[in-house]
């Protein structure tokens, strides 16, 4: 395919949504497992920060949003999720900014959002091994962005009542719920998430909403896979039409 760059290949997201990846920019099941969290209702106008490869909004997409939203810092990422969106006919429902999320004043109009997701970087900055790419290092390592900022940058944007849904490794979830409610997004659901039962939970879902009074709702703990290995009923629930 001529829209292809080295090291790029496609995945079909379903039969006719097809989804552009690469080495530096791809995606992992906890992109999946937060865009199924997130939900949005058809109308709703929603939005991923630091969407990377995109895979999303795209999975949004398959479920049938109507049209969706989303920023990225990145060059490179911006240039190959545009020839996604461009493979895919999507000019007119995929609406791409490049940007850092600490700079969308003027960009992107205040009190916008139903819903904003964003998988942020799992290592807090001056914590773990930094990686050797720039884009591991963006991805991985809050070397652009904390959480202080995410949350902040998500409450401008958010209508009242609107929703803000991220994934985390369990170690940072009182600095998430935290720094949420610090910028006047309540936590209000939280589900937990290990690879089998009787395995300790490796990534939390966490929602909150904008301007909301207290009150969590924590979920029944999602299992990715069977005792025997399989994948759980749940999981393969949310992959649906994925394939390879």
């Amino acid at each position: 395919m001529s829209s292809l760059k080295e090291s790029e290949h496609i995945e079909y997201i379903n039969s006719s949504l097809k989804l552009i990846v690469s080495e530096s920019h791809t995606f992992g099941t906890d992109a999946l497992l937060l865009a199924a969290f997130s939900a949005p209702k058809r109308r709703e106008k929603v939005c991923d920060f630091g969407t990377g490869c995109g895979i999303i909004p795209f999975y949004w997409l398959r479920e049938g949003a109507e049209s969706v939203y989303a920023v990225e810092i990145q060059p490179l990422a911006c240039d190959q999720l545009r020839r996604s969106i461009a493979l895919n006919s999507l000019e007119k429902k995929f609406f791409l900014f490049h940007s850092d999320l600490r700079d969308l004043k003027g960009k992107i109009d205040e009190d916008t959002f139903d819903l904003i997701t964003m998988n942020p970087p799992y290592t807090e900055e001056g914590h773990g091994i930094k990686s050797s790419s720039n884009a591991d290092k963006i991805a991985r390592h809050e070397t652009n962005l904390n959480l202080a900022e995410l949350f902040s940058a998500a409450s401008r944007l958010l209508k009242f009542g609107g929703r803000m849904c991220i994934c985390l490794r369990p170690e940072r979830l009182t600095s998430a719920m935290c720094a949420m409610r610090e910028a006047k997004i309540e936590p209000k659901r939280l589900r937990l998430v290990s690879q089998r039962d009787g395995k300790a939970p490796w990534l939390f879902l966490l929602e909150g909403k904008k301007g909301r009074n207290p009150g969590l709702i924590v979920e029944k703990e999602l299992h990715i896979e069977n005792p025997d290995g399989t994948p759980s009923e749940e999981m393969l629930g949310i992959i649906g039409e994925y394939r390879k």
